[in-house]
């Protein structure tokens, strides 16, 4: 599920962290490869374990970067997802999203939000920040969170990065790993193990 879900690059905890050092998640719905909404929300709740797993000490929450490059109605996210992603981040995460930053959505995109808005409490609706490249206010916003030299440059920074699902995975699998000692499933995992053999 995993594998499939990550192929693209539509969602993944980046290399860096913004200014404050919290986590980063970006998304790219227009990479959108997968209609199952089950294995989607599995993959999303994945990630932001993950990205809680990495935020450094003292700090609890976490910012979304979302690229809208290649985004169109073909590859929109559907209502069904967008409710339950809403819900998973308000439900059962309340706190942890720090900011979202929606970079350079198109015009047809704001149709979608007018509707995607009502599902938002207040508090997470003022956490979203609208950027578009040439609106110096919106831009502004993005760099008091990030250091231009950290942000990649699809979200209008100077570091070059190309999403390689290969060193993503070992990375997860690491994390992976990580999680398993943090929980104390480590320890079930080698004792039954050593009572299987």
């Amino acid at each position: 599920m995993r594998l499939v879900e990550g192929e693209t690059g539509k969602l993944f905890r980046s290399n860096f962290h913004d200014r404050f050092g919290r986590t980063v998640l970006i998304m790219k719905p227009g990479l959108q490869n997968t209609t199952g909404v089950d294995n989607q929300m599995r993959q999303l709740v994945y990630l932001i374990e993950n990205a809680i797993l990495n935020l450094p000490e003292g700090q609890e929450q976490m910012v979304w970067l979302i690229d809208f490059t290649g985004w169109s109605f073909s590859t929109n996210v559907p209502m069904k997802t967008a409710r339950e992603t809403i819900n998973i981040l308000q439900n059962h995460y309340p706190q942890r999203l720090a900011l979202a930053f929606l970079y350079n959505p198109p015009r047809i995109f704001e149709a979608f939000w007018k509707i995607v808005k009502y599902f938002l409490d207040p508090k997470t609706f003022q956490k979203v920040k609208f950027v578009h490249p040439k609106n110096k206010e919106s831009v502004e916003i993005m760099q008091s969170c990030f250091d231009a030299d950290n942000l990649p440059t699809e979200f209008g920074g100077k570091a070059t990065m190309k999403y390689d699902h290969e060193e993503f995975s070992k990375l997860m699998v690491r994390d992976d790993v990580k999680t398993a000692k943090f929980w104390g499933l480590d320890q079930k995992i080698n004792e039954d193990a050593a009572k299987e053999s």
